[in-house]
């Protein structure tokens, strides 16, 4: 294998040509602290990810891990898979840290960075949460939009938002807004969709008083302000067609304002079979428009998600990325964002919308291995009171702790090394994602263990079998739950002091940012 060093991998994700940086720890091991250009790909879910973040099988590919292994594993899984140009970061996380790199903690750094650098660069004017409480006392016309998915912004909001994702707040602001002087208040979790946000409106050209709110729900609740939950309030679907004309226009003026590149479909066909350049052919509309029809191999990468985690979508640096939609202002938006972070962003000349073929783009696959064979409960049950196999349950950590089988182990694919099974050891497999567990399964028959089979049913079948599901509160321990990111999560649970931790951590980035990584954006 084939093992470079971290002075060599540096400047070359940013000297011009093609690379992925590829992370391959798990997400805990990972937010714990990664190089700037570092995309997640963890081992455990590898096979599954990687043809969409790696659509070219010939792209550079640089992989870091902890130093323990890891690394060549994913290394002889991808090469499998007809990836080409493989190799390995000397020394892991640690090299990286020996060289004198940065190590950032939390993910889509590059995101959350670009979100305070727009925030100086252009002047992103914000309000706190004790100014908007008073001015929605004074009886001020004001219009609260949560720039967050429907997902995020069900579990908590501010009183009185309505949730429209970021992408979509130009394209539909003249269905809360009917007027001039009615400010706008944007609000996120915490920082860069609030930021981001409340600047798509003014980049756009709306002429109304339009603000992020500062540090979003996490600056409400430090502000001693209660949240609201469940909330279902969401943007309306249809938008009429004079705002469908709206739309449009203000995409004309942004594309001639910013010069974002537009290409047509014969360019598309032409990159579409370039074998020496990655391409990433995006939907930035909503899911439900994806799912109603779309350019086929386009995947669907909701705009504001897109500049929000762009390295969920994109792990290719140096890849042409060219975004599609309907009227073109929301693909022409997120285009913008991702050229300010320095990617070659296009927009497709056509209006996807028209199209009727549903058909799935490219969806996230598991390698290609002989069906994992399956066991029906009351086998199992059998199973485990004679003492004749091993039951895995290699859901995620947090998962397993909420509620699994009694006489289960949780195991992470990295780590199923550790579990100590003697070749030859029958083991059962549970997980949520069947693809999971084949990926597990591949692991486990490497090592000579088995047979490996994946259990069946639901909850009720397997409580009707016999078996009993338990909660383990302490385990898998915080050291051990290496797929599970303690600090970011625990400012959704209400924890003042962990939103003030993440706040700061959010604030602190462009200062930790060398001259290389700070002068990839574009402001």
């Amino acid at each position: 294998m084939k093992f470079l060093p971290p002075q060599e991998v540096k400047p070359r994700l940013t000297g011009g040509g093609e690379i992925a940086f590829l992370d391959v720890r798990e997400q805990g091991q990972y937010g714990e602290g990664h190089p700037f250009f570092a995309t997640p790909l963890p081992y455990s879910r590898l096979e599954i990810g990687a043809p969409a973040l790696l659509p070219r099988r010939s792209a550079p590919i640089v992989l870091l891990d902890d130093g323990d292994g890891v690394a060549e594993k994913a290394a002889l899984r991808l090469a499998g898979l007809g990836y080409s140009a493989i190799a390995i970061l000397d020394g892991g996380a640690a090299g990286w840290a020996a060289a004198g790199f940065t190590l950032f903690k939390g993910v889509n750094v590059p995101s959350k960075a670009f979100g305070e650098l727009l925030e100086h660069a252009r002047g992103v004017p914000n309000i706190s949460a004790e100014e908007f409480t008073s001015m929605r006392a004074r009886g001020e016309k004001l219009v609260l939009l949560d720039g967050r998915p429907e997902s995020e912004y069900r579990k908590m909001t501010i009183p009185g938002s309505t949730c429209c994702p970021n992408a979509e707040l130009g394209h539909r602001l003249p269905l809360f807004v009917s007027d001039t002087d009615t400010t706008v208040v944007v609000n996120c979790a915490g920082r860069t969709r609030s930021i981001v946000g409340a600047q798509n409106l003014r980049e756009m050209g709306y002429p109304n008083p339009i603000l992020a709110l500062r540090n979003g729900t996490q600056g409400w609740l430090l502000a001693g302000y209660e949240l609201e939950y469940g909330a279902d309030r969401i943007y309306p679907e249809v938008l009429p067609k004079a705002a469908r004309a709206e739309s449009r226009e203000r995409a004309a003026a942004l594309r001639a304002r910013h010069e974002i590149p537009v290409v047509d479909q014969e360019t598309l066909d032409e990159w579409r079979t370039d074998n020496d350049r990655t391409l990433y052919v995006l939907d930035v509309r909503t899911a439900e428009e994806f799912a109603r029809g779309h350019l086929p191999g386009s995947r669907h990468a909701p705009g504001g998600q897109l500049a929000q985690a762009t390295d969920q979508w994109v792990a290719v640096r140096g890849a042409h990325i060219v975004l599609t939609d309907d009227t073109g202002l929301r693909a022409a938006i997120t285009a913008h964002w991702l050229r300010c972070m320095g990617h070659d962003a296009h927009v497709l000349d056509a209006d996807v919308s028209a199209l009727r073929d549903a058909e799935t783009g490219m969806p996230e696959i598991a390698a290609a291995t002989d069906p994992l064979p399956d066991m029906d409960p009351a086998e199992l049950a059998s199973g485990l009171a004679s003492g004749s196999l091993a039951l895995l349950d290699v859901n995620v950590g947090m998962a397993y702790r909420k509620g699994h089988i009694d006489g289960a182990r949780w195991a992470c694919r990295p780590r199923l090394g550790r579990l100590g099974l003697a070749p030859g050891t029958p083991v059962v497999l549970t997980a949520k994602d069947r693809r999971r567990a084949q990926l597990a399964a591949l692991d486990l028959a490497g090592a000579g263990i088995g047979p490996v089979h994946y259990l069946t049913g639901d909850r009720d079948a397997w409580t009707a079998a016999g078996l009993h599901m338990v909660e383990t509160p302490d385990d898998p321990g915080q050291a051990d739950c290496i797929d599970y990111l303690f600090f970011v999560h625990d400012r959704h649970a209400d924890n003042l002091e962990a939103c003030r931790q993440y706040l700061a951590w959010e604030t602190a980035l462009i200062g930790q940012l060398d001259e290389q990584e700070r002068g990839v954006f574009r402001l």
